[in-house]
This record gives C-alpha cells, structure tokens and sequence, in this order.
C-alpha cells in the first residue's frame, strides 16, 4: 500500500542492515543516502530532492539487507513505495525516473573512477543546481570523495578560473 508520510529533518527513514526495504518517492525536501565504510566513514552516496526517488536499489534487486542509510536533511514528504511498485496514476513514468536514476548513478561511479575532484565538483552541480545551497559543505566534500577542506580549495580554484585568475 502507498502511503505519504512525512520526516523531520535528522530522521532516519532506513538503516544500513535493514531487510524491509521501501522506495521513497520524494514530494517535498531533501533526503541522503550514505554508508559506513569499514573504519567508520561516511560516504554520501546520492541526494534525493523534489521529483526524485531514493532506495537501496543492490538490496532490492536481490532482495538482501541494504548497505544504504537514508536520511532526511530537511523536513520530509515522501511517498513510502514497496520495492519496484510503481507509484501514483503513471507505472511506466515512475520505472523510466528509476531507470535514469540507476542510469545518474551509473555515471557517478565511472566518474569517481576516472575524473578530477573538480570535474565531479562540476558535474555536481549541473547535476544538482539547487543543491549546494541545502546541503553542508562536509556532506557535497563526501559525496565527491575529498575533505571539507579540498572542496573549499576546489571552490577557490573554480572562482579563480572563471575570474581568470
């Protein structure tokens, strides 16, 4: 059964080791998929705002627990989906958004694997344009895979080549 349900900013909608999993289809704010590596870190995995959908898709797909965590960094309305149950009037139209977001996180990996930490930092932003605004500088560092540091180096080294500095 589909259900909106709402979450307060902080609030944890699924955690890491979960076997019942669901979709979240998100209508209002902003949410973050993360994992913790073997010594603890955590890794930003993809941010979900309006018009967006979150899952562990690995889990899902194999039905086993997720390695995903999903949080909400805003105050949340989401639509709560079973695993690869279409929402709303449109089943089509909601399996093509999870397929170009499967295909989003796709990119992402192979862009992790061969591109600059300023070429992910651009990519982010066309990928996300209203993003960098909603979200902590330590939570876009993770997500690019630097320190909160080297992201203010980045952001430094961007102003300047568009200053031609």
């Amino acid at each position: 059964m589909i259900k909106v349900q709402r979450f307060a900013k902080g609030e944890i909608l699924q955690e890491a080791g979960q076997q019942r999993l669901s979709v979240y289809s998100v209508h209002k704010g902003l949410l973050r998929s993360y994992f913790r590596d073997t010594n603890g870190k955590i890794h930003n995995f993809m941010f979900a705002s309006e018009g967006w959908i979150c899952g562990d898709l690995e889990a899902i797909g194999l039905d086993i627990e997720c390695t995903l965590t999903i949080e909400a960094i805003e105050d949340c309305e989401v639509e709560v989906l079973p695993p690869m149950f279409p929402s709303q009037n449109n089943p089509q139209e909601e399996f093509e958004k999870m397929f170009r977001r499967a295909g989003t996180l796709q990119r992402r990996v192979l862009m992790m694997m061969s591109t600059s930490a300023l070429e992910r930092y651009e990519h982010f932003l066309e990928l996300y344009p209203d993003l960098s605004s909603r979200l902590s500088q330590r939570h876009i560092a993770s997500y690019l895979g630097i320190t909160p540091q080297a992201l203010s180096k980045l952001r430094a080294q961007r102003v300047g080549k568009f200053y031609g500095s």
